[in-house]
C-alpha cells in the first residue's frame, strides 16, 4: 500500500511538473509565484539536444503518373 502511495505522490508531482512547464516557461513567461523553477526549467530545456525536422516535411511529394 505504502508503494502505491509513493507511486501515486511521484506522478502527480511529474504531472504538476508538466503542467507548470506548459502554462510558464514554454511560451516564454515567468512563473509568478516560483520564478527561480521556471528558470530552472528554462536552463535544463536550453541544455537538451533536440532534433531538426527536415525543412519539406509538410510540402506535397511529386508523384509519378502510371
Amino acid at each position: 500500500m505504502l508503494l502505491i502511495a509513493v507511486a501515486m505522490t511521484a506522478i502527480l508531482l511529474l504531472a504538476a511538473g508538466v503542467v507548470a512547464y506548459v502554462a510558464f516557461p514554454h511560451r516564454g513567461q515567468r512563473m509568478p509565484v516560483v520564478p527561480w523553477l521556471g528558470h530552472a526549467m528554462g536552463k535544463a530545456v536550453n541544455a537538451m539536444p533536440t532534433g531538426t525536422a527536415p525543412q519539406d516535411f509538410y510540402e506535397p511529394q511529386e508523384t509519378s503518373a502510371r
